[in-house]
């Protein structure tokens, strides 16, 4: 689950790491109001979406006067930013974020994420933060360093000794630097984060740092444990297929492709998206029903990939264990009384009641196209696809 930029700062100041003062906005009014608040004679104005590459869009603008506030915060509300993580439909801006301009000496890169390769929390630094961070990465990797945390003994010398010298930290920030990486790693771990980067993380004349910007995604898998996190979820912000499929338990997550995917199992399911794209083609989305599925929840995930738009054919392959195959038919017999099959239908069925499952279809008339192994069933899907 991500969060906005304004909630993240807020976490991170629960950890004592120093962020820019700043205040929330919804309507150009209340924008005004907080530049008032803050004070000071430069201000950014900020919109916050769930997405990266604002900058580079227009979705932050520095300030100098009132009136460029107001002229910011009018252009910016409501207006739809498109930005390399966006696609090419863009994010709405709903609310913007006022923040008191600060003297930056130095853009550093710095993230935390979950390092599956060394099984441990990893810190990502870089000396040329900002913007172009991506460039960088794709232009000047030397400038990248990785440090992965013993989950053992926590931080250690050596590691803020690597950091420390791969940020190229001199004086001030040097020494401020163990205190950061301690709260920033506990605010990592504490909160359950897949990631918290700042991006940038700055230096200030006098040798503080701060961070100008912070985006903090929370592990969807512990979100029971962090009522107080979960609570921060911007619906808005999010697919609201998404969303919907969130409350019938099913996994899912949109995609750009064009062949809508039902399957039982996260690694079932990623298999079948690979051969999809093995085949010539792109999935549409992922969708993972689980192995507890009702007749309900089958017929919710049918209706979510009938009505995408971008979906020409759809590929069920189930695999049945625990999930019964006369389920899954039962589920797509619920959905066409609603959502009719507008695009072809490829149906692996496999295990439990698979014959039930299959005479189902039969009986209904159902134009499916059956495939006995998921080779099959990808090659029927990609062809399908290029009918329509």
């Amino acid at each position: 689950m991500n969060i906005h930029e304004y909630q993240a700062k807020a976490v991170l100041k629960r950890f004592g790491i120093s962020t820019p003062s700043g205040i929330l906005a919804n309507t150009v009014a209340e924008a005004v109001a907080a530049a008032h608040d803050l004070g000071g004679d430069i201000w950014v104005v900020k919109a916050q979406i769930h997405a990266g590459g604002r900058g580079k869009a227009g979705g932050v603008r520095l300030c100098r006067s009132i009136e460029e506030v107001e002229q910011s915060a009018s252009a910016l509300l409501g207006a739809t930013l498109v930005t390399h993580q966006t696609g090419s439909e863009g994010k709405q801006v709903h609310k913007i974020y006022i923040e008191q301009g600060v003297d930056i000496a130095h853009e550093y890169y710095l993230s935390l994420l979950v390092d599956r390769e060394a099984e441990a929390v990893a810190f990502v630094v870089s000396p040329a933060g900002g913007m172009d961070i991506e460039q960088v990465a794709a232009t000047a990797p030397e400038q990248i360093h990785s440090r992965a945390v013993d989950a053992g003994t926590g931080l250690v010398d050596a590691d803020y000794a690597a950091m420390i010298d791969g940020l190229g930290l001199t004086g001030r920030a040097a020494k401020a630097f163990p205190v950061l990486a301690d709260a920033l790693y506990r605010a990592f771990t504490e909160s359950d984060c897949s990631l918290l980067e700042l991006n940038p993380l700055i230096e200030t004349g006098a040798g503080e740092l701060i961070a100008l910007d912070a985006k903090m995604a929370i592990d969807d898998n512990a979100l029971y444990r962090q009522p107080d996190l979960a609570a921060l979820r911007d619906t808005d912000e999010e697919d609201p297929r998404e969303t919907e499929a969130v409350q019938f338990g099913l996994n899912y997550i949109a995609l750009d492709g064009r062949i809508g995917c039902m399957v039982n199992g996260a690694g079932l399911a990623m298999g079948t998206m690979d051969i999809i794209q093995l085949k010539g083609d792109r999935p549409a989305n992922f969708l993972d029903v689980g192995g507890g599925v009702t007749v309900d929840a089958v017929c919710e995930a049918f209706k979510l990939l009938f009505s995408d738009r971008h979906v020409k054919a759809v590929l069920v392959n189930i695999f049945g264990g625990i999930v019964r195959c006369d389920l899954i038919s039962l589920g797509l017999l619920e959905a066409i009384k609603t959502h009719p099959m507008r695009v072809p239908v490829i149906m692996r069925l496999v295990g439990t009641n698979e014959e039930l499952g299959k005479q189902i279809i039969r009986d209904a008339g159902l134009d499916v196209r059956w495939a006995t192994d998921l080779d099959q069933a990808a090659e029927l899907a990609v062809a399908a696809a290029g009918e329509s």
